[in-house]
């Protein structure tokens, strides 16, 4: 019965049953084949979030995330979305980092620019960006997401700041002469390297790993079952329909990408489908964004693990600042 308890084991065992239960009912099959596409696009994330949220729970001081990302400064902002982009994980691959860091003491403005600035605005995904919709499109898509990072992160700061959203309790005050370069130094110097302390450490960036899974994975789990339930019994040719290059439009690619969004690597084809079939860079725009910014898996954890307030202020915050920058794409680059 506490096994029954796990949601992330419960959440594997509906989605094996299911599968399973393709080989006798064929109407399952395509739900069967759309929801291993999306494993095979997004294991690797998932796997590679998982492991660097490990490290970071057990070998980077609460206190060096808190020195950095956890004062109510502009810059702190900056810092989060400049570490959003340099890291290489998509949208369900940064979730765990993101808990991480907030468990770590990042304050929840640093923690949604940090979330916001990943997915599209990271080295890999700027490249693909580049080959599919060319150099200037590229840009555009990536310098609007890092604006919409920091701009919504500098929000939360003024809400944070007047009590309307809910503070980090995990963040730890430091005296202002604290150094990390002398923390790191000291650290590294009393660090004796041993076959037992290897193990040590292997056990302690394992049960961070476990910890975070525990947190993000059943949520991840739900989300994908969802969209592949989209994928699988929704025809596209009905979205690409009604995605032209109109306000209706964009409204209609935020509703698609709310529903399907499922990682920017996966989804990064599908916008420029999109702007294939419609030449419109803002829906395609708004198709990339929006997947993120409404996705009701990162919602949903920001509700559990972050604070229900900041979760209600991710949408109200970041989608009119979407349609904004779809808007002036499909009047830039027509």
């Amino acid at each position: 019965m506490k096994l029954l308890k796990n949601k992330t084991l419960l959440a594997i065992l509906v989605l094996a049953l299911l599968c399973g239960l393709s080989y006798i009912f064929p109407l399952l099959k395509p739900f069967k084949a759309s929801l291993f596409m999306y494993i095979s696009k997004i294991w690797w994330a998932l796997l590679l979030g998982f492991i660097l949220g490990g490290i970071i729970d057990h070998f980077v001081p609460r206190e060096y995330i808190s020195h950095i990302l956890a004062k109510p400064r502009k810059k702190t902002i900056f810092y989060a979305a400049f570490l959003g982009f340099l890291m290489s994980a998509c949208s369900h691959g940064i979730l765990a980092l993101s808990i991480a860091i907030h468990k770590k003491g990042a304050s929840n403005p640093a923690v949604v620019a940090f979330l916001l600035a990943s997915p599209w605005a990271n080295l890999p995904v700027t490249l693909m960006l580049i080959a599919f919709f060319g150099l200037a499109k590229a840009l555009y898509i990536i310098f609007s997401a890092l604006i919409i990072a920091i701009t919504t992160g500098l929000i939360y700061q003024a809400l944070e700041s007047r009590g309307i959203i809910e503070t980090n309790k995990n963040t730890k005050l430091l005296s202002e002469d604290f150094s990390i370069t002398s923390d790191f130094r000291k650290k590294l110097s009393a660090y004796k390297f041993s076959a037992s302390q290897v193990l040590i450490d292997l056990k302690g960036v394992y049960l961070g790993m476990k910890m975070l899974m525990n947190m993000v994975l059943w949520w991840i789990l739900v989300g994908m079952a969802l969209a592949s339930l989209i994928g699988a019994y929704v025809p596209q040719g009905i979205f690409h329909r009604f995605m032209g290059p109109t306000f209706l439009g964009m409204l209609a690619t935020l509703a698609l990408a709310t529903i399907i969004e499922v990682c920017s690597e996966g989804t990064a084809p599908l916008a420029f489908e999109i702007y294939r079939q419609t030449m419109a860079l803002g829906n395609a725009f708004t198709f990339l964004m929006a997947g993120v910014v409404t996705d009701y898996t990162e919602i949903g954890l920001l509700w559990i693990n972050v604070g229900k307030r900041v979760a209600i202020f991710l949408p109200i915050i970041t989608v009119p600042q979407v349609l904004l920058f779809g808007f002036i794409a499909n009047l830039i680059f027509r």
